[in-house]
């Protein structure tokens, strides 16, 4: 079972390369070397995952991501051009070398890892619970109680994750993440079950002493998606990486855009 959709998700990446007009075969990424004499490093970039990617008022997309690969394209001494993704076509557009390399919340996973090579982790996120010092829940299996009351955004994914392993709360379901984060503040509801990362600027608008559990229900690790066998640039990312974490500028960059720190910092590691 493992083994066919394994096959179905590089015949379905294979697929989706050859619609962005690509041959028989992937086009070669531009190795490091290419890169430098090119003057241009070119970056997939989502611009719908706020705060990792966003449009300003000027139409241009900024964001953490953006701030990310302006200070790698300054350790290479070249210029940024962000290149537009989404989330179904970053993976094709590096398998076809359209980008030298995507970010936009690109988890790390055995799957992904087939059709393309990754980076050391740039940044985590927690799919956990936040809640505030009025509860003294421990971990997120004490939230399957009927007094417990879960704020939701209705439609998202982590409903299905209730559903199935918190059948006993309450749930209360609203519009947005603002009004979720209102509700909580308010003590309205007891908890949200979610990345919790990304509702950070939301929390900073409330005078409230907010918790985040520490059992997460997981941690996402996120690096950089470059083309399969493109060593070289790898490589030289993953040292840089290295020293953007070690100096602690992502941590700094995370905390501008997030308006938090970040929830499970990833820690300074040499090995790729």
């Amino acid at each position: 079972m493992v083994r066919k959709l394994i096959l179905t998700l590089i015949v379905m990446a294979v697929a989706s390369v050859g619609a962005f007009g690509a041959a028989s075969q992937a086009a070669l990424a531009r190795s490091l070397e290419e890169i430098i004499a090119s003057g241009t490093l070119r970056v997939g970039v989502n611009p719908t995952l706020a705060p990792l990617g966003t449009y300003n008022d000027q139409n241009e997309i900024v964001g953490f991501d953006v701030d990310f690969s302006t200070r790698i394209a300054e350790m290479l001494g070249v210029e940024l051009e962000v290149v537009t993704v989404g989330s179904p076509d970053r993976i094709p557009f590096v398998a076809s070398g359209e980008i030298d390399y995507v970010m936009g919340a690109m988890t790390r996973t055995p799957a992904r890892a087939l059709i393309i090579d990754y980076t050391l982790p740039v940044h985590t996120e927690v799919f956990g619970v936040l809640t505030t010092d009025a509860t003294d829940y421990v971990t997120w299996q004490d939230l399957n109680s009927p007094d417990v009351t879960m704020v939701q955004v209705r439609g998202t994914t982590p409903l299905n994750f209730i559903e199935a392993n918190m059948p006993e709360a309450e749930v209360l379901l609203l519009d947005n993440y603002p009004d979720v984060i209102r509700a909580l503040a308010q003590g309205r509801g007891d908890a949200m079950l979610d990345v919790v990362d990304f509702v950070g600027e939301h929390m900073n608008n409330h005078d409230v002493a907010w918790r985040v559990l520490e059992t997460p229900v997981d941690i996402y690790y996120c690096g950089l998606g470059v083309q399969k066998g493109n060593s070289t640039l790898r490589d030289w990312l993953n040292v840089a990486i290295f020293e953007l974490h070690r100096d602690g500028e992502i941590d700094e960059m995370w905390r501008n855009w997030f308006g938090v720190d970040m929830f499970a910092p990833v820690g300074v590691t040499p090995y790729f």
